[in-house]
């Protein structure tokens, strides 16, 4: 970084036509989260003093998609889409008086890698500009580099063909002062076919007042950007190829990787075991040693060291598994905390609850939480027995040592060590069935 600050900006106004949707590109989710939450990780990792979106396309949408992915992002609009430099220049009333390093990211660009971004930030050239040695070339624009550094960034259309020949090209994504961009970017000019103002046009004006442009060069596989639903699927195949990678490095045992979806912010511990379709919502953190069997789905939620969850278990957002807590087949968790040693074994839905330690819950338990209108806690103490076909009608509280009757409703707080049963008198009568099924075989044989 350098010393006198960094800020970023990330463009995000595009309507990605290619895509087929009304959904804004930039929303289109990549690894459990949008396209831009990549992008505005990336550039929060380089600890800048501001990061400014440029929204145009569903600008409320990627407005409120920000907000919520970084709270300390601005957001600015592009009302018309005039090009890039235009939609840098959108930006330049939120930096005013910084005077660092601007890194321009763009929101559909996901894999950037962070020693790039390093490189970039500290790179002591009035302007820099990310290049990539391209296998095929193609269309892009092509960078001219001497022992001077960067010349000039020629487009496809306007180079002859030796300049083709050039495999260095351009990704999109600069660096350079905050006084030169604000200088330099007043100069635009849009006289091309598109009637654009171009980003690439800032190399040609810096060098025309004797600063030095040059190059970062990145492998290609960061500059992959997205443009259409095919580009997306490739995306998330590299994606989770990468994350799923990073998790066995780092001493996590993935049984059958293929199968494992993660998410951006994924955090899993050593020695953790992750058994085969095993899907990752945004917001997971499972702790060494603990063990997610397959075919689970967790989000927002948190397991601790030595817990077990599934196999076919749902954990939802605000899930919170204590140490050792065992949580079992077809079991949903939501919004729910479970102290140390807890046991769920099956066909259960724990919301809006808080279970005491080594506590067990019966098959078939349920804690009522929602009247239509509002959601209700359900506490229940530590060492309880909840015991099989339980509904809880919250708000209720079991006490410590307490236990309920098989097939209960409860609807009143049990106080500790009680034992409470909630269910109607059981009555039997003697022959009735097989009268009753005669009677009835009788009246089918009739019609």
């Amino acid at each position: 970084m350098s010393e006198a600050g960094l800020a970023v900006v990330v463009l995000a106004a595009g309507q990605g036509s290619r895509m087929q949707s009304d959904l804004p590109k930039v929303l289109h989710r990549l690894g459990g989260v949008p396209l831009v939450g990549h992008a505005l990780r990336a550039a929060r990792n380089l600890q800048p003093e501001q990061i400014v979106v440029v929204t145009g396309h569903g600008a409320d949408a990627v407005a409120r998609a920000v907000a919520k992915l970084d709270p300390e992002a601005e957001t600015v609009l592009q009302a018309e889409q005039l090009g890039t430099g235009h939609a840098v220049r959108q930006a330049l009333p939120s930096l005013e008086g910084f005077e660092g390093r601007v890194i321009i990211l763009y929101g559909d660009t996901p894999f950037i890698a962070q020693d790039t971004l390093d490189e970039l930030a500290a790179h002591p050239a009035d302007l820099v500009v990310l290049g990539f040695e391209a296998d095929d070339p193609g269309r892009y624009g092509r960078l001219v580099v001497t022992d001077r550094g960067l010349e000039r960034i020629v487009e496809y259309k306007d180079a002859d063909a030796a300049t083709r020949e050039i495999v260095l090209c351009n990704s999109g994504v600069m660096a350079l002062q905050a006084d030169l961009l604000r200088r330099l970017i007043v100069g635009l000019g849009n006289d091309n076919a598109a009637g654009e103002y171009y980003l690439t046009d800032l190399v040609a004006l810096a060098r025309a007042e004797g600063r030095r442009a040059d190059v970062v060069i990145c492998d290609e596989a960061e500059t992959l950007g997205i443009n259409t639903r095919a580009e997306l699927a490739a995306a998330e195949a590299a994606f989770q190829a990468r994350a799923r990678a990073a998790l066995m490095e780092d001493g996590v045992t993935l049984t059958d990787p293929g199968s494992i979806f993660l998410a951006l912010d994924t955090v899993i511990g050593r020695d953790a075991v992750i058994g085969p379709n095993v899907v990752f919502g945004p917001g997971v953190t499972v702790e060494s040693g603990a063990e997610i069997l397959p075919f689970c789905h967790l989000e927002g939620c948190h397991v601790s060291e030595g817990a077990t969850v599934g196999p076919f278990a749902r954990l939802r957002p605000g899930a919170e598994l204590g140490t050792d807590v065992h949580v079992g087949n077809f079991v949903e968790i939501k919004n729910a905390v479970l102290d140390e040693g807890v046991k769920v074994g099956h066909l259960t839905y724990l919301g809006d609850a808080h279970v005491g330690e080594h506590t067990n819950i019966g098959a078939g338990t349920i804690t009522c939480n929602y009247d239509g209108v509002s959601k209700h806690r359900t506490t229940i103490g530590p060492r309880a027995f909840i015991g099989s076909d339980t509904m809880l009608v919250a708000p209720v509280h079991v006490g410590a040592d307490a236990m309920t009757g098989s097939g209960s409703t409860i609807t009143e707080d049990i106080p500790d060590g009680a034992l409470a049963i909630g269910r109607a008198r059981q009555v039997t009568k003697p022959g009735l069935a097989t009268r009753l099924m005669a009677a009835l075989r009788l009246k089918k044989e009739a019609r």
